[in-house]
């Protein structure tokens, strides 16, 4: 048998992770924390297999440099501006306390002063993944509150990329490894700075001009694996270019790289097109922090963690929750906000690691924050439940007392009036086509799209949008469903279109249920679940042969067969 580390390492972090992110799927639970284990399965401080460490942590680089380019690639200052009266002060605040809480337990531990800073800072972050899963499972990504949230994530997600690029060059002042230099703390600070001006002003001035164009010409081509791989390499390209030309890290490059193509018209298909392996090495990124975990700290240090897990669950709520009220917004909006931000993720994890390569704080503080990231999202939609049933007591309790109902909520998202209207589940390139032909004969039409950015532009050309994933009832409640004429299912994946199929027609059986199918196998199952049409790509193009050759479908039939 060959001696191949490299295919073991991938094969046993995929099948781990998807056996156990499929369980805790199945429990409700985000699947992060099911890749987070598969990783301690497979680490060194527990029996059984044991992964190549050394591979595992370059392909967890190759994983912070997809996960930079997916939070660069769907950067909206839009929704930072949006909501910047509320999302830039109280983020900053939050950081600073949650970063004091977490210096003031690594004081207790006795650590130094440059430890404590990085460990506070990788507790006052949130993960973006389990942020707005919460979000569109709740149908709230689309209300105020949703978009609080969101923006306040991007402050502190820029706050996360400043730090990444600051800390190396800080590190030797604040105690940890020095990049060698006898400048004191000005010098490698001015000289950090002044590599990255260097790279953003190339990026702005070269990239946002170079990169569009290089995807215009690619696109024109037509080929999609070509177009694709011409987005993996500018993503890759310049993450490592930026760190060899310009010594930045690559976590810097890969956001630029991503915050340059969200300009060009083809981001959505960029998008798109990359998800797939953006998701795949995201998922063996987590898979290799967990292997640095030891669990045996749970045991051996019952209290830190807990006070860990209390300064991310409750410290950092607190705090959300007061900034929020101390600028006039509602109890749900602050409820919300803070329980959105009860969680640490994946920056915390890449911030944490920096840390202890730059031998800023010891192992201990990693599976701290893991512990505590692990512990945090097991919680998380526990807080929401908890908030659901406070507001419903809330409102029985002002109903009783004024006899009357209690006053509507205005915190939703914008309401649906169209009747005897077609749903369009997805906006891509059979979706585009769909509507405009719906548009021009005049027929009422409600667009279900889950992307904010795609769906911000649609509302501009004056359609009306509900944001969200339709396989949530709730969503397709939104859009009005009970009074809908036509379902038409646009999007590419027969798995979620059956989902989608299936509730509509629970919810409105006279539906007119229309969706796209790319195999037999599919057709199948869509019209087991509920779908009256389900229209595939090739049986359509041989169709329009035959009608081209003046044949019918079972002439053509008959004279393939001869």
């Amino acid at each position: 048998m060959h001696h191949t580390p490299l295919l073991t390492t991938l094969a046993a972090g995929f099948v781990l992770a998807f056996i156990l992110g499929a369980l805790a799927n199945r429990l409700r639970i985000s699947p992060l924390v099911g890749y987070l284990l598969a990783g301690v399965l497979a680490g060194p401080f527990t029996p059984g297999y044991v992964a190549d460490q050394a591979l595992s942590q370059e392909i967890a680089e190759l994983g912070v440099i997809l996960l930079m380019f997916g939070v660069g690639l769907h950067f909206s200052l839009k929704d930072l501006l949006s909501v910047k009266a509320i999302a830039i002060p109280g983020a900053v605040v939050q950081i600073g306390v949650a970063t004091l809480l977490g210096m003031g337990l690594a004081w207790f531990m006795d650590w130094e002063l440059g430890g404590g800073l990085v460990f506070g800072l990788a507790l006052s972050v949130a993960s973006t993944v389990v942020l707005l899963r919460a979000l569109e499972q709740r149908g709230i990504i689309d209300t105020k509150r949703g978009r609080i949230a969101i923006g306040w994530l991007i402050v502190e997600d820029l706050a996360m990329v400043l730090t990444l690029v600051l800390l190396p060059a800080l590190a030797g002042s604040l105690g940890g490894k020095s990049d060698g230099s006898d400048g004191g703390l000005l010098l490698p600070l001015l000289l950090t700075l002044g590599k990255v001006a260097a790279f953003v002003a190339l990026m702005i001035f070269g990239g946002r001009r170079l990169v569009p164009w290089v995807l215009e010409r690619i696109a024109a081509t037509g080929s999609r694996e070509l177009f694709t791989l011409a987005v993996l390499a500018i993503a890759l390209g310049i993450a490592y270019g930026s760190a060899v030309l310009f010594g930045v890290s690559f976590a810097l490059g890969a956001f630029f790289a991503g915050m340059i193509l969200n300009e060009s018209e083809l981001s959505h298909e960029a998008a798109e097109n990359s998800l797939p392996l953006r998701d795949a090495f995201a998922v063996l990124f987590f898979v290799s922090v967990g292997m640095l975990f030891n669990p045996a700290i749970l045991i051996q240090e019952p209290l830190p963690v807990l006070a860990t897990f209390l300064v991310i669950v409750f410290g950092k709520s607190v705090a959300a929750y007061v900034i929020v009220r101390a600028f006039g917004h509602p109890n749900n909006t602050a409820l919300t906000i803070a329980a959105s931000l009860a969680q640490i993720g994946e920056f915390s994890f890449i911030l944490i690691g920096l840390g202890v390569s730059l031998e800023l704080l010891p192992e201990q503080g990693r599976d701290l924050v893991l512990a505590g990231a692990i512990l945090s999202i097991l919680v998380n939609p526990l807080l929401f439940i908890a908030i659901g049933r406070l507001e419903a007591r809330q409102e029985r309790k002002a109903e009783a007392a004024s006899g009357a109902a209690a006053p509507v909520d205005l915190d939703l998202p914008p309401p649906v009036r169209e009747h005897d209207h077609a749903i369009l589940i997805g906006h891509g390139r059979v979706g585009s086509l769909v509507s405009a032909r719906l548009r021009k004969a005049g027929v009422p039409l409600v667009v279900i799209e889950d992307k904010r950015e795609k769906a911000a532009e649609l509302r501009e050309t004056g359609l009306c949008v509900v944001v969200g994933n339709a396989a949530n009832p709730d969503v397709l409640a939104y859009a009005n469903i009970t009074s809908a004429r036509w379902l038409l299912i646009a999007i590419p994946n027969g798995f979620e279109a059956g989902q989608i199929a299936s509730h509509a027609r629970a919810i409105n059986p006279q539906l007119d249920i229309i969706a796209r199918a790319h195999f037999d196998a599919e057709v199948d199952y869509l019209e087991q679940n509920g779908a009256d049409l389900v229209i595939m790509g090739e049986r359509e193009i041989a169709r329009g042969m035959f009608q081209r050759l003046g044949l019918d479908e079972d002439q053509g039939a008959s004279a393939t067969a001869a």
